[in-house]
């Protein structure tokens, strides 16, 4: 009884299958190059194996049995599956393959992210079959994430700078000092001095920023947050003064909701980059998206349209 097969076996099957289409025992030897009576042995070898006769042979001619016929269409969707894992198992030297998980700060600037578009789009053209994941995270979890193995990739800021992570810079972000249009200083907002600024509250990241420049240690801290939306809500109440992405508080901005302090003097730049993990061995996948990535924010952005 056949349980499981071996190279053998397979032979056998193969042996069978060329006589069936030779249509018969003399008529195959040929194709095989091997004589009858071995033929016949092997049919008979493969017979023994199953446990049942396949075919009839000899003076009458050669005709399937009823089983000999259900046995040819399943060794034939054999022969097929063990093509389609050949070609397939060839492919995958050539194929990226798997998961490749990204982490990304919120409120990305709208030309960044459409650079992480075209990235998406430039790797999804290779030949590959990766699931992507992509994760919204506080500035403070990028590095968390990629030292915990959460993430392959991170794009944002970052103040750490792990020993286990590599750093590469990939666009600049410029934040500016605003006011909501409830605060004192709004119909003043645009040419404001250290001293009106140091009167008043201010919302602060409850997460190291990079070096600003800026008299932060005069300022009176009132109120942190971790992420942008809690920050802008904390300036639109009229309470707090506070800073924004230039790009996320525009929109605010043209509804007069508020107003930058000073955009020539109240200003800093956070270089957002990107950060992976150190490894001993490569990864086929994140490097190539890497490589997407960093040539997407290299191509001008008339040019990622066509």
């Amino acid at each position: 009884m056949l349980n499981t097969l071996s190279n053998m076996d397979l032979r056998l099957i193969r042996v069978f299958q060329a006589v069936v289409e030779a249509g018969g025992v003399s008529a195959a030897q040929g194709t095989l190059n091997i004589s009858q009576s071995t033929i016949s042995n092997q049919l008979a070898a493969l017979e023994t194996r199953l446990g049942y006769r396949l075919c009839e042979r000899g003076r009458g001619g050669f005709a399937l049995t009823a089983k000999g016929k259900r046995l040819l269409a399943a060794s034939r969707q054999l022969s097929e599956s063990m093509e389609l894992f050949c070609r397939e198992a060839r492919q995958l030297d050539r194929q990226l393959v798997g998961q490749l998980r990204i982490g990304v700060i919120g409120h990305t600037a709208l030309g960044a992210n459409a650079r992480l578009s075209a990235a998406i789009r430039r790797f999804r053209a290779r030949p590959q079959a990766v699931e992507l994941i992509l994760s919204m995270l506080p500035p403070g979890g990028l590095e968390e994430a990629l030292l915990s193995g959460g993430i392959h990739l991170g794009i944002g800021y970052c103040w750490h700078r792990a020993p286990q992570l590599e750093y590469r810079p990939l666009f600049v972000e410029r934040q500016l000092a605003y006011c909501g249009r409830d605060h004192p200083l709004f119909p003043q907002a645009g040419a404001l001095g250290p001293a009106e600024l140091a009167a008043h509250d201010w919302a602060w990241r409850s997460y190291p920023l990079p070096d600003t420049g800026l008299p932060v240690a005069d300022w009176r801290i009132s109120a942190r947050a971790d992420n942008m939306e809690a920050i802008a809500a904390l300036i639109l109440s009229g309470r707090h003064l506070g800073f924004l992405p230039e790009h996320y508080a525009t929109p605010l901005a043209e509804r007069d909701l508020l107003r930058a302090l000073d955009p020539a003097r109240w200003r800093y730049l956070a270089e957002f980059q990107l950060v992976t993990r150190k490894r001993g061995h490569p990864n086929p996948t994140l490097q190539a998206f890497v490589a997407d990535l960093v040539a997407a924010h290299g191509e001008p952005l008339a040019e990622r349209r066509t």
